[in-house]
């Protein structure tokens, strides 16, 4: 088997432990914390891996293709890059890197609203192939700017997010100054000052901002004043009457992020949703909730062939994808493995990242035989985790 990427980092745990030594510990703990104790966020991952395929040896397979058709469009492989807010924060430069490597490697990548590079930007970078995702304004005519932005520069796919109604309680987030509003600490100071890397790259690039909001933005606000602005700016509880005029002026694929029941599911077929991520935020919103693999099994047995169910939140490798896969998603997204595979290696960070995926995935469906992403359901092994 060929390996394109740096072997001496041949996993995402391999990344993450690099990363923690390259970015400044507030930029790490922002992006490798949950919320309160992080019980679901330990949970996201260890549930998804108590799930067991099976293989069947005994054929004439040849060779496994996972090549994956979503809204019309022919992926390369089953899995794209989560929207992730700050991006610049962990690593400058994040979101170009990361879009230009899910371009090269035609995969989705998802442009956050509250990231920190442009609808614009991400447009030009992936010719058009990028998907976004929304923050829901409390403004309608900026949320209507908005979305106009997102179909002037031809994006396909609009990602409505409903699990972020408050912000989740991060205790790190909150010793480190990075609550809203952030503010700057010595001891901040002091942690970018042992990261000269990051210092530097972060004077070439510029201090982090969010570029797609900027023409919205009074010029030169303060940290008190930019959190004043965010609270002001977005509501994030959605409801079916925030949710039918985007519908009726969206002319592209509409997807809702962050579904966790059977409930919503229904709400989302009823107001024409094309596709759902079911999705806890990377448990950083609901400590007490279910991890992202347990209403992912109903929701896609009821409704799959309905609508399209994707997931994230808790992958982290190959052999996680193959898991949610065959526990019904039809594509599967990660966060925080591409932030890792950045924050370590910079540049080549995104394609590193995808490599170690698409090589591990591809040695999964080859080892159980399993021919297509669509096959990966008849080797499921059923137990209590997967029966609800």
């Amino acid at each position: 088997m060929k390996f394109d990427y740096n072997s001496k980092y041949p996993s995402i745990e391999d990344l993450r432990t690099r990363a923690k030594k390259k970015i400044p510990k507030f930029a790490f703990e922002y992006l490798d914390g949950g919320c309160n104790e992080d019980v679901n966020l330990d949970k996201n991952t260890s549930e998804i891996r108590e799930v067991e395929i099976k293989p069947y040896y005994l054929n004439n397979h040849l060779k496994s293709d996972m090549k994956t058709t979503l809204f019309g469009h022919q992926y390369d492989a089953p899995f794209g890059i989560a929207p992730i807010g700050l991006q610049g924060l962990m690593w400058p430069n994040a979101p170009e890197i990361l879009a230009k490597a899910a371009f090269k490697h035609n995969i989705p990548f998802i442009l956050s609203t509250v990231t920190t590079s442009s609808i614009e930007r991400i447009a030009q970078i992936t010719e058009g192939n990028a998907w976004f995702q929304l923050y829901h304004p409390t403004e309608d005519s900026l949320r209507d700017d908005i979305i106009k932005r997102a179909a002037n520069a031809h994006y396909p796919v609009l990602v409505l997010l409903c699990d972020v109604p408050t912000f989740g309680y991060r205790p790190k987030d909150i010793r480190n100054g990075l609550a809203m509003p952030p503010k700057i600490s010595l001891n901040n100071i002091i942690q970018i000052l042992k990261r000269p890397e990051w210092a530097l790259k972060t004077l070439i690039h510029g201090q982090p901002t969010f570029n797609t909001l900027k023409p919205y933005m009074p010029k030169d606000l303060d940290l008190k004043e930019l959190g004043k602005f965010m609270d002001a700016t977005f509501s994030g509880r959605l409801n079916e009457e925030k949710i039918k005029p985007i519908r009726d002026m969206w002319k592209g694929k509409l997807v809702l992020k962050g579904v966790a029941t059977e409930e919503d599911t229904e709400i989302a077929i009823k107001l024409g949703f094309d596709g759902i991520i079911v999705s806890n935020h990377g448990g950083r919103q609901l400590d007490a909730g279910q991890s992202t693999i347990k209403p992912l099994v109903p929701i896609a047995k009821k409704y799959g062939d309905k609508i399209k169910v994707m997931m994230d939140s808790g992958l982290r490798s190959g052999p996680d994808i193959a898991r949610a896969l065959a526990s019904g998603a039809e594509f599967t997204f990660l966060g925080r493995s591409f932030m890792y595979g950045v924050s370590a290696l910079g540049d080549q960070g995104g394609n590193h990242t995808i490599s170690i995926l698409k090589t591990q995935l591809q040695q999964v469906m080859d080892q159980i035989c399993c021919k297509t992403v669509e096959d990966f359901p008849h080797h499921l092994i059923k137990n209590d985790l997967t029966v609800q």
